[in-house]
């Protein structure tokens, strides 16, 4: 039997970085300018019409100073993250 892991919470993905933009004080523009991504790629995975890439995200992750792990554990958001597997 095959065991489909929940959906990720795109959602809390978003809002993380909305977040993390917003402590900073950074507009969209300013985030593009240290990201290197466009303002428009920033709004449209804000407000939920694009997931962006991992290329992207890592983009993000820098330019914010944020670990990927961090930034993605917010995917989790409303269920368990996965257990390391023994073997």
């Amino acid at each position: 039997m095959t065991i489909f892991p929940p959906d990720p919470n795109l959602q809390a993905l978003r809002m993380e970085l909305a977040r993390l933009r917003s402590e900073r004080g950074w507009t969209y523009d300013e985030l593009a300018r240290r990201s290197g991504l466009s303002r428009r790629t920033l709004i449209e995975i804000e407000q939920g019409r694009t997931v962006g890439t991992l290329t992207t995200w890592h983009a993000l992750a820098h330019a914010l100073g944020a670990p990927l792990d961090e930034l993605f554990g917010a995917l989790c958001n409303g269920h368990e993250p996965p257990n390391h597997l023994s073997s």
